[in-house]
């Protein structure tokens, strides 16, 4: 039995752990898979050579890169029973705050929010194609996969066309509080999800660390919103809020284009 250790520089959070585990899972030659997401590591328990495993990891443009190799005895890996009940977890949080932001974003007009809850979305459509490919073949991931993909890229660009069209136009200023008191819940929430995977991962990881919480690319966006928020009110401009929005949309189609690279 190989242990190979990667550096993962953009798996800021369990919804980059769940596409990895996706494009790797039809590679035969593994024997385990340990993340370490504070830490940006993947551990790869396996026979035979990595080229396969280095293949599928650098399609994905995580920027995954091999730091080592070495021989180990060990044969047996616990597995986590619970894991299926915890990504029904993260995805009932994640799609619920997908609904709130969205209808909040739009009522109070702000962007940023709808953005927001569209990288929510993404993150559900991760765990879900997790959850629902368990058990199927691999053609049948890869169906819901870019039907997932595609589903993503189309909200984006109509996200894009509409931050041009207010960026353009007359357009009232977005309700800055709501903007602030969604995004804290959504802080929040994002949270709970990091906390919640991680915590079952092992008891000495069950006490939240900061990089934890702070490494999540969800809990940046987060905060950027709650920024634009503050510089919508203390500029009064609308534009702040668009600007953000336009970033968040940037992310979604990244991780639509993740997604579509495990249908292939």
């Amino acid at each position: 039995m190989k242990k190979t250790l990667y550096e993962i520089t953009k798996m800021d959070c369990p919804s980059e752990e769940n596409l990895i585990r996706m494009s790797l899972d039809n590679i035969s030659s593994i024997a385990n898979l340990e993340f370490d997401i504070p830490n940006r590591k993947l551990t790869v328990f396996h026979t035979g050579e990595t080229e396969q495993i280095e293949k599928s990891i650098l399609a994905l443009n995580l920027g995954g890169k091999k730091l080592s190799t070495e021989h180990t005895d060990q044969t047996e890996f616990e597995e986590d029973t619970n894991q299926q009940k915890l990504l029904w977890t993260v995805l009932g949080i994640n799609f619920a705050f997908f609904l709130i932001e969205l209808s909040t974003g739009f009522l109070s007009k702000s962007m940023g929010l709808v953005a927001d809850s569209l990288d929510m979305l993404a993150d559900s459509f991760v765990y879900g194609i997790s959850l629902f490919a368990v058990g199927g073949t691999l053609a049948r991931k890869k169906r819901i996969a870019k039907l997932a993909g595609y589903f993503q890229i189309t909200l984006a660009i109509i996200g894009f066309i509409e931050v041009l069209r207010r960026f353009l136009g007359e357009e009232k200023l977005p309700d800055f509080s709501t903007m602030i008191i969604v995004s804290i819940f959504a802080l929040i929430a994002n949270g709970i999800c990091l906390y919640i995977l991680q915590k079952s991962k092992s008891e000495e990881e069950a006490h939240m660390k900061a990089s934890m919480i702070f490494t999540s690319n969800d809990v940046i966006i987060n905060l950027g919103v709650i920024v634009a928020g503050l510089l919508v009110n203390w500029l009064n401009s609308s534009k702040p809020d668009l600007i953000i929005g336009t970033i968040v949309f940037v992310l979604v189609l990244q991780g639509a284009f993740r997604i579509l690279r495990l249908s292939k």
